[in-house]
Order: structure tokens, then C-alpha cells, then sequence
């Protein structure tokens, strides 16, 4: 398994709505096999994921790397994950977070912790961030090369890339 898309779909996951089933089956739709899985149960699992994670991307942003790992380890023991290899393409044997046995939420909680838990020991503690454009507050990983993401999407950066230009011109016209 790639763990950097674990890691952006541990963001992915954080900015979900998770209100209801139907929410989580519209967040899953590519992963087809999980939707009819879906219950209230993981839905309310994961809201509370949701709350305990978020943290560690603000610990990230703020660039405290204590909290990122404290915070990492302490959901690590709080829900334990479950690496298996996996066999279904025998040339190319890769790690899976959990069992088929597990819920859709443990599932999903295990890739989350797996993909940011090495991706902060590849990467570093410093590549989970809070999107900059107000009022957005969704997370991001940032995997750019030098380390330059503030946006969550290429929307929020567009946003504000046109506001500020917006307000340069309004500095221009009334200096003029």
C-alpha cells in the first residue's frame, strides 16, 4: 500500500462529513466494497476520530513535533492497527492497515494512523497543515518537495490568490 495515500485520506477523512450513513457512503465512493458496510455505528465512531485526530494537524501546523508524535502514539494505543501483507497481487506484496473483518470505521481509522504515522517518520512532523484561506478549516498533507503547501484544495488557493489581489488594487486605488 502506498501509506502517503493513507495519509491524504486521513485528511480526506477529517474534512468529511460523516453525518449520517448516506454521508459516509458519498465520502467511500470509490472504494465500492465498503459502502454496503456502512452503519450508524461507524459513522459515530468516526465523528469521534474525527475530534481526536484534528490535533495533530493543528499540533503539525503549529510546529510542535511533540504533539504530532504524542498525539500519533496516543491514538496509535487507543485504536490499534493491524498490518497484513497482502497477497492479491502476488509480484507485488504490500501492507493493508486491517482485516476484512473489522468495521468500516476501524478500517478506516487503521489506514489513517498506518499512512500518517510514516509519513511523519518518511516526511516529518511538519507535512499535516490547516488550509490558510479564511474561513476554510479543512486539513491537508502536504507531500510538494520543498515543503510549500498552505492550501487544502486548489479552490481555497485560488480564492485566495484573487482576494488579495482584489485588495492590492483596492490599496492602489486609494493611495491614488
Amino acid at each position: 500500500m502506498d501509506f502517503i495515500r493513507y495519509a491524504e485520506r486521513s485528511a480526506g477523512l477529517l474534512n468529511a462529513d460523516i453525518s449520517d450513513v448516506d454521508a459516509l457512503r458519498a465520502h467511500l465512493g470509490d472504494r465500492e466494497w465498503l459502502v454496503a458496510q456502512c452503519s450508524d455505528r461507524d459513522c459515530m465512531l468516526l465523528r469521534k476520530f474525527q475530534r481526536e485526530l484534528r490535533p495533530v494537524f493543528e499540533a503539525s501546523a503549529a510546529g510542535d513535533t511533540a504533539g504530532v508524535v504524542d498525539g500519533l502514539n496516543e491514538l496509535m494505543v487507543r485504536h490499534p492497527i493491524t498490518p497484513q501483507i497482502s497477497a492479491h497481487d502476488p509480484q507485488h506484496l504490500h501492507i493493508h492497515a486491517a482485516s476484512k473483518s473489522q468495521s468500516v470505521a476501524e478500517l478506516l481509522v487503521g489506514e489513517s494512523l498506518l499512512g500518517l504515522a510514516n509519513l511523519v517518520c518518511d516526511l516529518g512532523p511538519t507535512r499535516l497543515g490547516i488550509c490558510a484561506a479564511v474561513p476554510c478549516a479543512n486539513v491537508y498533507v502536504d507531500t510538494s518537495p520543498n515543503q510549500s503547501r498552505r492550501y487544502c484544495s486548489d479552490r481555497c488557493s485560488s480564492r485566495a490568490n484573487v482576494a488579495a489581489y482584489r485588495a492590492r488594487q483596492k490599496a492602489v486605488a486609494a493611495s491614488a
